[in-house]
């Protein structure tokens, strides 16, 4: 309990040294590994038993070679790439939005900079310095936020790829 009280300790001093903006970074960066995770469980989990039931439909029929067999067969790939692209969408935006919002964090700290400035000159360096903390904190952490997110959700968007090109490859048509 102790060890979870420290670390929340640091957390509010690194919130309060970059600003409000970083709980905003830190909600879109929650969100987007919910979602990354969820996408993961999908296509580790549960797309497997939705390809072997597409497979195990598509062997069962008779006609794999007229024309409506064909266009059957587009259909359930195209119902798997839908389920296997769903939410990436908003994966990327959120991945895009964590720079932009630290970009917030630069902004709202530099007007605390020339406000100190306007209010006390430029001879209270104490002063000035929170400023440029609260305008630098924030763009590193939505830059890291960032860039977890572009690594994990393009792994994850290639491995959406493979699996639709194997449920291509595992329907013949003749």
């Amino acid at each position: 309990m102790l060890v979870l009280m420290e670390i929340w300790e640091s957390i509010r001093d690194f919130v309060g040294t970059g600003g409000q903006v970083l709980y905003v970074v830190a909600i879109a960066l929650f969100l987007m590994w919910v979602l990354m995770i969820e996408r993961y469980w999908f296509l580790l989990a549960e797309y497997p038993k939705m390809k072997a039931d597409i497979v195990a439909k598509w062997d069962a029929r008779q006609d794999t070679t007229s024309w409506y067999a064909h266009r059957i067969r587009d259909a359930w790939i195209s119902e798997a790439s839908e389920k296997l692209e769903a939410r990436m969408l908003i994966i990327k935006t959120l991945v895009a939005m964590c720079p932009l919002i630290g970009l917030l964090g630069t902004v709202t700290g530099m007007i605390s900079v020339f406000e100190t400035m306007a209010t006390q000159g430029t001879g209270n360096a104490r002063l000035m310095a929170s400023g440029i903390s609260m305008a630098t904190i924030p763009t590193m952490a939505g830059m890291v936020a960032a860039l977890s997110g572009v690594f994990f959700s393009t792994r994850l968007e290639a491995r959406a790829k493979i699996a639709k090109e194997k449920l291509v490859d595992s329907l013949p048509h003749h």
